[in-house]
């Protein structure tokens, strides 16, 4: 049997991959800045830095949701083909 998905089309739960990753990019990025200046003993950046850096949690969070709902679109396509 021939999948009929497209190989342009996203699977359910791709764009919410992608935008957990791009999140999480700029969280580790956030969090790198931050820690620098504690690093070189120079004046450490202010609060607003360090709740950028719990960016990394949200977009861990956002990739594993979307992880489940492409989880959950495979068994309801599993059963559909029973």
């Amino acid at each position: 049997m021939r999948d009929k998905t497209q190989t342009n089309s996203a699977a359910a739960g791709d764009r919410l991959i992608r935008a957990g990753a791009i999140v999480f990019f700029l969280g580790a990025v956030a969090t790198l800045v931050t820690v620098v200046p504690l690093l070189l003993h120079t004046t450490p950046f202010p609060t607003y830095m360090y709740l950028l850096s719990m960016l990394m949690g949200v977009g861990f969070l956002l990739a594993a949701g979307g992880v489940l709902q492409s989880v959950a679109a495979g068994r309801r396509q599993a059963r559909a083909g029973r």
